[in-house]
């Protein structure tokens, strides 16, 4: 069997920029054994598979090198890039049933995709003592200052320098697997004109750190924009990689925008 794959930098202006996920159109669904193959081989942090259901609309699902996942927004953004850029450029807007509903990713100015996410407002929660202080031995950097949890961990700092200097993520994903969480992401208050930064690690599923998390910005844009008292905001993640993305708190949904590149067109043979 032969299946197309594109690579596909997503919150990238340019190639070797961003998110890398790889994206493969499929004509119907394949044992999702043989799906998680396939994203174990790629070795990136997400490879996207869809089934084109309709005009504009798609089964879209998210694989890491380790597991199948609910929510993915970097790959999403580039399933639609591709779609747009390969498969129909007459498309305006496309249309992904999920796991986690269905998100949208319409075209926007300038070569930008705008995308809509479900939000995942955060809240807080009881925590083993002395938790603030484990996160930040793990990540060899000071404590956050607050803890959160939704999705995943939010852990917050006050300075942005704390946060860009974890060195990686240690054995954060032995400290979150006793919470029965894989994910944690690490923020603070802007620098360098951002309104805040960001980084995500998630060691669990194959992922020690994520270049650029589109599915963490979903708990970071409603704290955030409540924090700030402003609706829409710019946000840097903070890995070697890094990506901007301007981001709308709009209530129930978070909308992201940002821009892919095209890395690379193959073919699987499996």
């Amino acid at each position: 069997m032969k299946l197309k794959l594109w690579q596909v930098d997503a919150f990238a202006e340019k190639p070797l920029e961003g998110n890398p996920a790889a994206i493969v159109p499929l004509e119907s669904w394949i044992d999702a054994g043989l799906m998680q193959k396939i994203a174990n081989e790629n070795n990136l942090a997400e490879t996207a598979f869809f089934v084109k259901t309709g005009p504009g609309k798609y089964d879209l699902r998210w694989f890491t090198p380790e597991a199948e996942v609910d929510l993915c927004g970097h790959a999403t953004l580039a399933s639609a890039y591709t779609i747009f850029s390969e498969l129909d450029p007459s498309l305006a807007r496309v249309d992904f049933e999920t796991r986690s509903g269905t998100l949208t990713v319409e075209r926007g100015k300038d070569g930008q995709l705008v995308m809509s996410l479900p939000a995942d407002p955060i809240t807080s929660f009881d925590r083993p003592a002395g938790f603030a202080k484990t996160i930040g031995d793990t990540l060899g950097t000071a404590p956050p200052s607050e803890i959160h949890k939704g999705r995943y961990i939010v852990a917050v700092w006050d300075n942005a320098r704390d946060v860009r200097g974890i060195d990686g993520p240690g054995d954060i994903g032995g400290v979150l697997r006793k919470l029965g969480i894989w994910g944690l992401i690490a923020t603070a208050p802007g620098d360098e004109g951002f309104d805040f930064i960001s980084r995500f690690f998630a060691p669990e599923k194959g992922v020690p750190e994520d270049p650029v998390t589109g599915s963490a910005h979903c708990a970071l844009v409603p704290y955030w924009s409540k924090r700030l008292g402003k609706k829409t905001l710019k946000a840097r993640q903070v890995s070697p990689r890094g990506g901007n993305l301007l981001c709308t708190d709009d209530g129930a949904r978070t909308i992201l925008s940002g821009g892919c590149a095209l890395y690379m067109r193959g073919e699987i043979e499996v």
